[in-house]
């Protein structure tokens, strides 16, 4: 059985560079309209981009040390998003973990704050474990020798994580008990989501030689994170 779009994806055996996905991203933030829930997410995204792009260049103990390693992590990452984009607009086919966000980008009943959520679900939760066996086929090298860009671009995901609440929290008065974005919140963690990417990342590529099951594997991972998506983006009350 071939391999699956869900696995082998947008893998392809030479990349652009980061400034090629930080222009498609640029693109998508002048061309959509700003509360679109996509444009919401391509802000969010792109200023995690930047961050990153930005500790690659810095290089040494407070940027990434491997930096070829760290471009080909990033870029494919951001392949993986774009590629979803890209399908939607052609009204092909995208990745069930990315179909909720697409189909709810214009319902007035969601809050920025979701659509920003079910992005990083998405792209974290599915993702992030597929890019970096895509990574791992461009250097090829196993997961293991890449763990450190990992850690890396995961530190600074976590640390944009508290800017990107407070900036898209909709205020004090909203953060009531009863409020069901609270609930909503408190239901997903970046930092478990990436520690899960990487478990996931690694058993795919164990995965590699059984195409398969790694098929299987990856399908299910799509459509579970989904189903996640789906309930961070439930229409929510004024």
């Amino acid at each position: 059985m071939a391999q699956s779009e869900r696995f082998a994806g947008t893998y392809s055996p030479a990349a652009p560079g980061v400034d090629a996905v930080l222009a498609r991203m640029r693109a998508l933030d002048l061309d959509l309209p700003p509360r679109d829930g996509v444009a919401v997410f391509n802000r969010v995204y792109l200023s995690v981009t930047e961050a990153v792009d930005r500790a690659i260049a810095g290089g040494g103990t407070r940027g990434f040390r491997d930096r070829a390693a760290a471009v080909t992590l990033d870029v494919r990452f951001a392949e993986r998003y774009l590629a979803a984009v890209d399908a939607a607009a052609l009204g092909a086919r995208e990745p069930a973990c990315w179909r909720p966000l697409l189909q709810f980008r214009r319902h007035p009943g969601v809050r920025p704050l979701q659509f920003a959520l079910a992005g990083i679900n998405a792209h974290i939760g599915h993702d992030l474990a597929l890019a970096v066996v895509d990574a791992c086929r461009t250097l090829g090298c196993p997961p293991a020798a890449l763990e450190d860009e990992f850690e890396r671009v995961g530190d600074l995901l976590i640390a944009l994580e508290e800017h990107i609440r407070e900036e898209l929290m909709p205020g004090p008065d909203l953060l009531q008990i009863a409020d069901p974005l609270t609930h909503l919140l408190g239901s997903w963690s970046l930092e478990r989501a990436r520690d899960a990417a990487w478990s996931t990342a690694r058993a795919l590529w164990a995965l590699r030689e059984l195409p398969s099951v790694a098929d299987e594997f990856a399908y299910r991972l799509d459509t579970s994170v989904g189903l996640v998506s789906r309930m961070l983006l439930t229409p929510l009350p004024d």
